[in-house]
């Protein structure tokens, strides 16, 4: 089979160095990948750079082989153009329509899902001229990807910095898995919030009582959410995965730090998805110093008390028109005790899987039933956690009210 083609497109900013490792995740898994990078591009990484890590000559210029018209073919011809990093002039050109380069011009001539990973400092980020852009190409289906929080060029740091290549391969190979769906971004104009990992109850300054909970499924539906155009919210508790491109991270760790973020990140959400492992108890009292053991002497009991029951408060108190999911992760009668979970929590849809040692926590697979509330079910089989978060935001959007109803 034809590998894919992608069209990386390098904006002339200073994180054009970090579009190298893009390009070779993406060549090493597989891709068939041309660069195309701007003249302010080549200021900051060369073409032979380019050239020598997809493979392939650089596309510098409109003028070059004139004869295989590549201003129009390399836009037609691809199977997803991204653009990384994506200056402001990039994003205020394509929503323009202007087409002053070889790069513009294939993202006018592109029929392919396009991906712009913007990367600028945080007063361009914010100018209003910036923001239409970008709501002005998202309302055109283009998938402009939300920039990381984080250090920028010489002492400055705020929101701005490019979402890093390993994230924005996996983001990519998101939409191509998406084939032409992803020209219709169905969650996008829609704030999801996902929870993820596990929460943790300190019961002195060195110990806390956990669970195996990795992460990686809230994450998968974050990270396909984004693919799929929504704002995302990552509730994160106690996680130690890189941050998906495109969504803004809460990082928490006890359950009541976690209710906190979810009650104010949920208040104006069109999702809720509750895919964290929240501690049902904590200790009722946490030590100041290290317990420590004595010699003879049995330990004192630990004694424990509830935790708030964050799914059921959120599902309680939801504004008309939002959806909430929760999991249950069952070790026995998975069904039934699903069903009952879902009645006792009140929410939309249940994902209900079965775990245990060495069984779905820390896996890269999982497979689940997705209980709905008028009692209809589906069977989602072994495979990539990122398949079954699909599977999930296709549950969610035939339960949300059309995005043109108000």
């Amino acid at each position: 089979m034809d590998r894919p083609r992608i069209v990386l497109g390098v904006g002339g900013g200073i994180a054009a160095y970090k579009a190298c490792e893009l390009l070779r995740r993406l060549t090493e898994s597989g891709h068939e990948v041309r660069v195309v990078p701007t003249a302010a591009a080549l200021h900051f990484v060369g073409e032979a750079t380019w050239s020598a890590l997809s493979g392939a000559p650089a596309a510098t210029e409109v003028w070059e082989r004139v004869h295989e018209v590549p201003h129009v073919r390399l836009g037609q011809e691809a199977d997803l153009v991204v653009v990384a990093p994506t200056t402001a002039d990039l994003l205020a050109k394509a929503a323009t329509g202007l087409a002053d380069d070889l790069l513009t011009n294939t993202l006018l001539t592109a029929r392919c899902p396009v991906v712009l990973a913007p990367a600028m400092h945080t007063e361009m980020w914010e100018h209003p001229a910036t923001q239409q852009n970008v709501a002005t190409l998202r309302g055109r289906g283009v998938l402009v990807v939300e920039p990381a929080v984080g250090r920028l060029t010489g002492v400055d740091t705020g929101k701005g910095r490019l979402p890093e290549p390993e994230e924005l391969a996996l983001l990519c190979r998101r939409v191509l898995a998406r084939g032409t769906a992803a020209l219709d971004a169905d969650l996008a104009g829609r704030h999801v919030v996902v929870s993820a990992g596990g929460t943790r109850e300190p019961l002195d300054p060195v110990r806390y009582l956990g669970n195996r909970s990795s992460g990686k499924q809230g994450y998968a539906l974050a990270r396909t959410a984004v693919a799929r155009g929504a704002r995302v919210t990552l509730v994160s508790a106690n996680v130690s995965l890189p941050e998906p491109a495109g969504a803004r991270v809460v990082e928490v760790g006890t359950a009541e730090e976690l209710r906190e973020a979810m009650v104010k990140a949920s208040a104006e959400a069109d999702a809720v998805v509750m895919a964290a492992a929240v501690a049902d108890f904590r200790p009722a009292a946490r030590a100041s110093q290290k317990i420590k053991k004595r010699d003879g002497v049995a330990p004192e009991p630990v004694a424990l008390v509830r935790n708030p029951d964050v799914l059921a408060e959120l599902a309680a108190g939801r504004p008309a028109g939002q959806v909430v999911v929760g999991f249950a992760a069952e070790t026995e009668n998975v069904l039934a005790g699903g069903r009952a979970k879902l009645a006792s929590k009140g929410c939309d849809l249940l994902v209900v899987n079965q775990v245990g040692e060495r069984r779905t926590f820390g896996s890269e697979e999982n497979e689940a039933v997705i209980l709905d509330a008028d009692g209809g079910e589906e069977a989602v089989p072994h495979g990539p956690k990122e398949a079954l978060a699909d599977r999930v935001w296709d549950a969610v959007l035939r339960r949300l009210p059309p995005r043109d109803a108000g």
